[in-house]
């Protein structure tokens, strides 16, 4: 992993979701939609059926596998958090969302007290927004 990773760059593709099996799996979904228009039967209604079920099942695991992620992410960060964070702000350490703590992960050791207090402060809740306040950003390439 050679490339810096930035705020413009971090969003992880999965070339075999992304870029195979979800394109296959829309084609097959507009397949059987024309399938079902032009040729209408109960084999081409069982067909669209199983391309929705297939499409839906793809997005549900994918989902599955972020949710996971954002938990790991969340106790890795509660436990950076009681290392690096002042005193006076670790009581509030279960106040952060999923959301917060998987936005502040990108944060340096030496700018996430600052980043943290900032967040609970302005009640900040965007992603976006908080990733875009972390100055000296820290890769994470190890993401599903």
């Amino acid at each position: 992993m050679s490339e810096t990773q930035n705020f413009q760059n971090h969003a992880k593709f999965v070339p075999a979701f992304h870029f195979v099996a979800l394109p296959i799996l829309l084609v097959n979904l507009g397949w059987s939609v024309y399938r079902l228009v032009h040729a209408f039967s109960a084999d081409s209604v069982i067909a669209l059926l199983v391309a929705l079920a297939l499409l839906l099942l793809a997005f549900t695991l994918r989902v599955m596998v972020l949710t996971v992620q954002d938990r790991a992410i969340r106790l890795e960060m509660r436990l950076r958090m009681q290392q690096l964070l002042p005193a006076e702000i670790r009581p509030r350490i279960p106040d952060f969302t999923v959301g917060q703590l998987v936005a502040l992960r990108f944060a340096s050791d030496a700018e996430l007290p600052d980043l943290a207090r900032k967040v609970l402060q302005d009640k900040l809740t965007d992603r976006k927004a908080i990733k875009q306040l972390v100055r000296d950003w820290q890769p994470d390439f190890v993401r599903a």
